[in-house]
């Protein structure tokens, strides 16, 4: 199977890539050097948790371009930080055009926060996510290879919510566990293939 047919597309550098990630740069650098990478630290899984949730319905292109905006926005997501947001915050952030405005992904981010703060007597929102990972993680082929939810991802949604957290349901967690290297789908023609050392 050719990298045309299995999902995979050869970039000008000589790298196999999906093709998700072969052609916008900033795409291509955050595939190269971030996706799949292990975030083991509260804050920037924290982070990861709010854009995917800012996410949904959206193309994470949109969002990885309003990222910087969002930093500001949210204070560069230090929980405790964002967990003194108050309605009047809310209305600020509605008016900021460098976000995306959505009141109910705003008001989840503040209640997010604050869910990330109270796990840190359970011992971290970090060992709380990152006890979802499975035994095994697939070796996709094609992009009609991966799944949109895994049991894991159901788990870790109902496990989240629980725990006072919103916007994290299972497809979300899903993509949230590709992007912090929990799970690897990286194609097995992938440069990037077994690159996070998570699964080696």
């Amino acid at each position: 199977m050719n990298p045309a047919e299995n999902g995979t597309v050869i970039g000008g550098d000589g790298l196999a890539r999906p093709a998700w990630a072969a052609s916008d740069p900033l795409m291509q650098a955050y595939y190269d050097h971030e996706w799949g990478m292990p975030v083991r630290d509260e804050q920037g899984l924290y982070e990861r948790i709010s854009l995917e949730g800012f996410q949904a319905g959206l193309s994470w292109a949109t969002i990885l371009r309003k990222r910087e905006a969002f930093r500001e926005a949210f204070l560069d997501f230090h929980p405790e930080s964002v967990a003194t947001f108050t309605e009047a915050d809310v209305e600020r952030l509605m008016l900021d055009a460098g976000i995306v405005r959505n009141r109910l992904k705003i008001r989840a981010t503040i209640t997010n926060a604050k869910a990330t703060i109270a796990l840190r007597e359970e011992g971290g929102l970090v060992d709380f996510v990152w006890s979802f990972k499975p035994d095994k993680t697939p070796a996709p082929k094609t992009l009609a290879d991966i799944p949109t939810t895994s049991p894991e991802s159901i788990a870790l949604s109902k496990a989240l919510r629980k725990k006072g957290f919103a916007f994290v349901g299972p497809t979300t967690m899903y993509a949230l566990m590709e992007a912090v290297g929990i799970i690897d789908t990286h194609l097995v023609d992938s440069h990037r293939r077994g690159s996070s050392g998570v699964w080696n």
